[in-house]
């Protein structure tokens, strides 16, 4: 994780700090005391006593002393010095053999009889008994030996040239000026309700802690120390988050007072009735929209509960207005899967309707450039390259996102970009199909306005999910085949495109034979992501149309396929996915009348979380419910994406983790907000991103 960089106190004042040293510490992101000072262990080490040599067992992880007892070459396969160490005054006298493999002619004259020695390793056996292979070692000349550690002993995430001695003694030298680099910036009751101590107790408790300290608790990040850095990062990132939407809501925007002629005349056409959770949240963005200042929403719903349809409301609304839209996905299949449906519901509307992406032609581009600099109200639909350079708008009014956390801060932060003409800046609508738990929301989306779509239409079917061991596949084919017999479509999903020699997931290409050779009689497709946009879009007409029964597919078909007669969804190596994404996936079938079902092939024995991941998709088909389960599973980082707020990853704090602590940020953002310690407090955490949290 790259620690926030900026003016501070210069490394170079630490004593053993040069030029090269500095550049080295950079690559780890440190450029200055403080972010040294936040460049905290990631585990520790207890040297705190010496182990007796007598006692010594495989995989331990130990500091010993011993007598050199004797010390020699060996010539074998691979030149070594083996030193023997003994420990003559314990009352069972032990042995151990330091084996070192590179050593210098120094090394080896240090390493002498009657010598004393104390090492610290993990023991391992060796022909002759214990070993310590490159142990770290001190030797002396007296006893009693030195003192032991009074701390634990830190372990930094280091690289080349970096050596962990170098970081613990630079650690060392920046916490003895603490108090001076790093002041207090939170006001004394922010920490009192928690027990919490002020912040620079709890760097130099993390840094070094006491030998006796409960090292399960700094393992499960519940230390008080670390909770009072996580409430201080969790605070300046919520603090952060509120200011750019202060910043947002005293931009300008252009209002789009339309009269809804357009959005209505498609809405009599649509063969289906909006859900009140549709009609309450379209509500909402008319409302952002016919505002002067920039709407930035996210609109959060389960699979299946109609978000496409709300996106193509707010983008009639747009144009009727006069401007233009972009609607960016992050996969070509999503782009495509939305471009359909455009050219569906807006075939019978005068309304330009383009295609960008990656695989379009020069002159294609040429065209459409041609077209958006007219001014010319108008719908572009694409993935990645809407952001390119050499795609301008002249008149961006909405910008519609999908699948969100799947694209980089500075990616929409250029799409945006774009759309800033005469002063305004365009609304965004952001979509996901993850949704976040409220308290979540407040604390890692604190700059946008939220609406979610908390019920499906009516008519679509809850879907029955079944785990079934890969020992009954057989079963599970003749089940597809009687589907398919029926006039039912099927999905065949597998995790991997070809085979691989580590990962032991069937592989799509290979599913796909096998299953034609089995069921001859049966049309089957196959669409993974290595192969082009047209040979998919032509492989997944062919599959709407009916010509095609079985569509074998790897996850590329997670978002964005609507072929509402499909109705089973079989998941091969279901315990490799993520529980999101099986949702995300099972929401592909259950979209037309019939009753449908998803089977979830797995190969036993089962993990913990995998059997908890596949007992969840059984037991519930809401979206809200699976997105809590998969975020106490796997935590904020995989279910968001790291990028999602325009912040920063945590460094350290874990907003599932630290649960506990976000109604007290929530309070003390409040509190704190206008305090002349907020513009510091923000530096401090997340002055780096903060030119990109802006989106």
């Amino acid at each position: 994780m790259k620690i926030p960089t900026g003016h501070g106190t210069p490394l170079v004042s630490l004593q053993g700090v040069g030029p090269a040293i500095a550049a080295r510490l950079e690559k780890l992101g440190i450029d200055s005391v403080e972010s040294l000072l936040f460049h905290l262990p990631f585990r520790y080490q207890d040297r705190s006593r010496d182990i007796p040599l007598a006692t010594l067992r495989p995989m331990q992880t130990v500091s010993v002393v011993g007598e050199i007892c004797d010390s020699r070459l060996y010539f074998g396969r691979r030149r070594a010095l083996l030193v023997q160490l003994r420990d003559p005054h314990n009352d069972r006298p032990g042995r151990l053999q330091i084996r070192l493999f590179h050593f210098n002619e120094a090394q080896r004259r240090q390493l002498s009889r009657g010598r004393w020695l104390r090492c610290f390793g993990e023991v391992r056996p060796g022909p002759d008994g214990p070993e310590l292979i490159h142990p770290e070692y001190r030797l002396f000349d007296h006893q009693p030996p030195p003192p032991t550690e009074r701390t634990l002993t830190p372990v930094y995430p280091a690289c080349q040239g970096v050596s962990q001695q170098t970081l613990r003694k630079l650690c060392r030298q920046a916490l003895d000026d603490l108090p001076l680099t790093l002041p207090e910036l939170l006001p004394d009751y922010c920490g009192l309700d928690q027990n919490l101590p002020a912040l620079g107790e709890a760097l130099q408790f993390l840094h070094l802690p006491p030998a006796d300290t409960d090292t399960e608790l700094l393992t499960r990040g519940q230390h008080p120390a670390q909770q009072r850095l996580a409430l201080e990062e969790l605070l300046a990132h919520r603090l952060a988050l509120l200011r750019l939407r202060q910043r947002r809501l005293a931009a300008k925007a252009p209002s789009m007072n339309s009269t809804g002629m357009l959005w209505q005349t498609l809405r009599k056409q649509l063969p289906f009735a909006l859900t009140a959770a549709q009609q309450r949240v379209l509500n909402e963005i008319e409302a952002d929209l016919a505002r002067n200042r920039p709407m930035l929403r996210l609109l959060q719903g389960d699979v299946g509960c109609g978000k496409t349809i709300i996106a193509a409301a707010a983008a009639l609304w747009a144009l009727e207005a006069g401007y233009q839209v972009a609607l960016m996905a992050p996969t070509e299949l999503l782009a495509e899967q939305h471009f359909h449906n455009f050219s569906q519901w807006l075939a019978d509307f005068p309304i330009p309707l383009h295609w960008l992406a990656s695989g379009i032609t020069r002159k294609q581009r040429q065209q459409l450039h041609t077209q958006l600099v007219s001014n010319q109200p108008q719908i572009v639909i694409g993935t990645h390259a809407l952001f390119q350079s050499t795609v301008t708008f002249t008149q961006l009014g909405l910008i519609i996102v999908d699948e969100q956390h799947r694209f980089g801060v500075d990616q929409r932060l250029a799409l945006r970009q774009k759309g800033q003409a005469k002063g305004l800046q365009p609304h965004q609508l952001i979509m996901t199909a993850t949704p976040i738990p409220r308290t979540l929301a407040m604390t890692l989306y604190a700059e946008l306005d939220i609406s979610s779509i908390d019920e499906l239409p009516p008519g679509r079917q809850t879907i029955t999910t079944v785990a079934v061991p890969q020992s009954r596949r057989d079963e599970v084919v003749e089940r597809v085949h009687r589907a398919c017999q029926n006039g039912q479509q099927v999905y065949w999903v597998c995790p991997l495109i070809d085979e691989s020699e580590v990962l032991a997931a069937r592989a799509a290409v290979t599913t796909a034979s096998e299953l034609q050779a089995e069921l001859k009689d049966l049309a089957i497709g196959l669409v993974h992501g290595r192969m082009k946009s047209a040979e998919k879009e032509a492989v997944m007409t062919r599959f709407r149309h009916h010509d095609i029964g079985l569509l074998v597919a790897t996850t590329v078909i997670e978002v964005g396929v609507d072929v509402p007669t499909a109705t089973l969804m079989i998941i091969e190596n279901a315990e490799r996915l993520g529980l999101s994404q099986l949702h995300q996936l099972r929401g592909r079938v259950g979209r037309g009348q019939q009753a449908a079902s998803c089977v979830l092939l797995y190969q036993p024995p089962l993990g913990e979380y995998s059997r908890k991941r596949l007992t969840a998709m059984r037991e519930t088909n809401d979206g809200f419910a699976i997105a809590r389960r998969d975020l106490e599973l796997r935590g904020p980082g995989e279910i968001l994406g790291t990028r999602q707020t325009g912040l920063q990853q945590l460094r350290i704090a874990d907003v599932i983790r630290d649960r506990a602590l976000l109604p007290l940020v929530a309070t003390l953002s409040a509190q704190v907000q206008q305090a002349a310690t907020v513009d510091a407090l923000i530096q401090r955490w997340i002055r780096d991103a903060e030119p990109y949290g802006d989106v």
